[in-house]
């Protein structure tokens, strides 16, 4: 299929602004998409013809529009990731006795839209419509593992983007991009007692035919309950299978 640059320029747009807690001024769009200052002002001049992103000029920050809005609420309608992802999940959770969930980037933070509990396990805090720092858990990791390093800087501008929920986890951008290089090698997340004390989890991230994160998918477990490395293994394969029927590619 042919490139089509202005569209995938756009595309990087809407997706850079979905992430942002607020609007944000016109260098940070440009910087977290890779485009000079010139072009990304006249992208987001059309954007904002069209609706899909607003111009607060007292602020002069650019954020969501309308349209874009629009557009996310028939996906909620729709729901085809979670659809999707339903029967795959379940057979995960078949296959390794343990918990599972499907979870997306928001900002800095996981937006939980999935979970499937295995019986006898322990009660998660994952449950659907829950939203946990992204830094602190196996299925942001992964997700931001996979995310332009300039966009991974937007999100954390500071010290003070980061969440200390069990005085663990990163509390620097570079403490989390030498965590994100592990994953990166490693092949996969993990996150142990970061969230919930005595609780691990280990995630792959689910791409799209741009190898763009769409979501991370996580197996949690009691520690010492399970090998995490087999327990990636499955959660791998079941990665590899989303990724597949959104055209991606999971190496």
């Amino acid at each position: 299929m042919p490139q089509v640059p202005a569209a995938t320029r756009a595309l990087r747009v809407l997706r850079y602004l979905a992430s942002q807690p607020d609007p944000v001024p016109l260098d940070a769009i440009a910087r977290a998409c890779e485009l000079p200052r010139s072009s990304a002002y006249h992208l987001v001049t059309a954007m904002v013809a069209e609706g899909f992103v607003v111009h607060l000029a007292d602020e002069h920050r650019y954020g969501l529009g309308v349209a874009a809005f629009e557009v996310g609420s028939g996906y909620a309608r729709q729901a085809p990731l979670q659809r999707i992802a339903r029967r795959p999940l379940a057979e995960l959770v078949d296959r390794t006795r343990q918990s599972a969930h499907l979870a997306v980037l928001h900002g800095r933070d996981v937006l939980y839209v999935l979970e499937e509990r295995a019986p006898g396990r322990p009660p998660l805090v994952t449950d659907v419509g829950v939203r946990l720092p992204a830094e602190l858990t196996a299925s942001g990791r992964a997700v931001l593992a996979h995310l332009p390093a300039a966009q991974v800087r937007a999100l954390y501008p500071s010290a003070a983007a980061f969440v200390d929920r069990n005085d663990a986890g990163p509390r620097t951008l570079s403490a989390l991009r030498s965590l994100l290089t592990e994953t990166r090698t490693r092949g996969y997340a993990l996150e142990a007692g970061e969230v919930t004390p005595g609780l691990s989890s280990v995630a792959v991230a689910v791409l799209d035919h741009n190898q763009h994160p769409l979501a991370g998918v996580a197996v949690t477990y009691a520690e010492g309950d399970a090998d995490p490395a087999a327990l990636a293994d499955q959660v791998r394969r079941t990665a590899r299978l989303l990724t597949t029927r959104f055209g991606g590619a999971l190496r």
